[in-house]
C-alpha cells in the first residue's frame, strides 16, 4: 500500500529538523557540524527534489486554487538552493560557515512550518485518501532516483569557484 505524500514528506521534515538540532547543539566541534551540514545538504537535495519535480506540480495541476502557494513554494526552495551552493565549498573553518548553515536552518525551518501549518491541511482537504496515495508512489519512486548532492550549474560553479581560490 502505497504511503500518503503529506506523511511522507512530514517524515522527512522530521528527520531535517532533528540534524537541524543536533547541528545547533555541537557547539564548536568543526568536525561534527561539517558532517552533519553534508547530512543536511543531502537531505535537502532529495527532499527539494521530489517537491519540485512531483508534489508541487501534480498540486498544482489539482488544485489551481493553491497556485500561489506553490510559486512561494519554489522561491523558498531556490533560497535554500543558494545558500547550499555557497556551502558546499566551505568547511567548518571557513569564517562564514556556521552563520551560513544557521541562515540555511532558519530559512528551511521557515518553509516546514509555512507547509506544515498552513499548506498541508489545504491539500489534504482538496485532495482524496487515494490522490495523496498516488502521489505518495510518485514521491518514493522519484526519492529513488533523487541526487544526493545539488549539481552546480556551470556559471555558478565558475562564479563559486573563482571566489574560493
Amino acid at each position: 500500500m502505497s504511503q500518503d505524500a503529506i506523511v511522507m514528506l512530514k517524515e522527512d521534515h522530521k528527520e531535517v529538523r532533528g540534524l537541524f538540532r543536533e547541528f545547533q547543539k555541537a557547539g564548536t566541534t568543526d568536525a561534527r557540524k561539517g558532517k552533519l551540514v553534508e547530512q543536511i545538504i543531502e537531505l535537502l537535495t532529495v527532499h527539494t527534489f521530489i517537491e519540485n519535480e512531483v508534489m508541487y506540480p501534480r498540486v498544482r495541476a489539482l488544485l489551481p486554487d493553491l497556485e500561489d502557494d506553490v510559486l512561494e513554494s519554489y522561491e523558498e526552495h531556490h533560497v535554500a538552493d543558494v545558500l547550499i551552493m555557497e556551502l558546499l565549498p566551505m568547511t567548518p573553518a571557513d569564517e562564514r560557515f556556521e552563520a551560513k548553515a544557521t541562515v540555511l536552518i532558519e530559512n528551511v525551518t521557515h518553509h516546514i512550518e509555512e507547509e506544515e501549518q498552513d499548506w498541508f491541511p489545504k491539500v489534504r482537504e482538496g485532495l482524496t485518501r487515494t490522490q495523496l496515495q498516488e502521489i505518495g508512489a510518485e514521491l518514493a519512486e522519484a526519492k529513488a532516483r533523487a541526487p544526493r548532492r545539488p549539481e552546480q550549474p556551470s556559471a555558478l560553479k565558475k562564479t563559486l569557484d573563482a571566489v574560493v581560490s
